[in-house]
């Protein structure tokens, strides 16, 4: 089933984001080798694919998982929750309509 992961980022953590990405952009590559990413991405704090120092307000993924309390507990374990980045995490189910 496919699940939307919503993560909110802490206040000024664009250094902490910096710093973990090697990591997460590994786990989330792993994840894309085994057929379950379907779309991953940050959302910036500005209208602007480079937003400099204003960051980002978070995250947004559809991944693939068994259950709901899969895609949770692999949420909660991102890199980016042990580096301090994300104060918030929502995972949904979710239905792809389109394409």
């Amino acid at each position: 089933m496919l699940y939307i992961i919503i993560a909110y980022d802490h206040p000024d953590s664009l250094q902490k984001r910096s710093s973990a990405r090697p990591a997460h952009v590994a786990r989330l590559q792993t994840l894309q080798n085994q057929g379950r990413l379907v779309i991953a991405g940050p959302m910036p704090a500005i209208d602007n694919d480079d937003p400099g120092p204003a960051g980002y307000i978070g995250s947004a993924l559809i991944v693939d998982f068994d259950t709901l309390e899969d895609a949770r507990a692999w949420a909660e374990s991102d890199p980016y929750v042990a580096a301090g980045v994300y104060a918030r995490i929502e995972v949904h189910p979710f239905r792809q309509t389109f394409p």
